[in-house]
């Protein structure tokens, strides 16, 4: 197999690839390591679904309230909601 050209120039420039590049590419699936092909893997599909998807429409304040508090903000909103519904009763519409 001829040795390939590099990716980069001296300047860090990245020349165009060609056809004899893609032929070498791999799927990143086996290019990556393992313990970072399993860290970038999804979460998949609940076994068992603990909480029902809706779409809700809330005021931006409130929205972005959650969000800076970063991640996991949809299950804070969650426990703030069941917090309200533990000192109020509501109506039947």
């Amino acid at each position: 197999m001829p040795k390939s050209k590099p990716l980069i120039d001296d300047k860090g420039e990245v020349r165009e690839l060609t056809a004899a590049d893609l032929k070498r590419f791999r799927p990143a699936s086996e290019a990556l390591p393992k313990s970072l092909a399993a860290k970038l893997k999804g979460r998949g599909a609940q076994k068992a679904p603990t909480k029902e998807r809706i779409t809700i429409r809330l005021s931006p304040e409130v929205v972005q309230r959650f969000r800076d508090t970063g991640d996991g903000w949809q299950t804070r909103v969650d426990a703030a909601l069941k917090d309200w519904l533990k000192s109020h009763r509501l109506a039947k519409a």
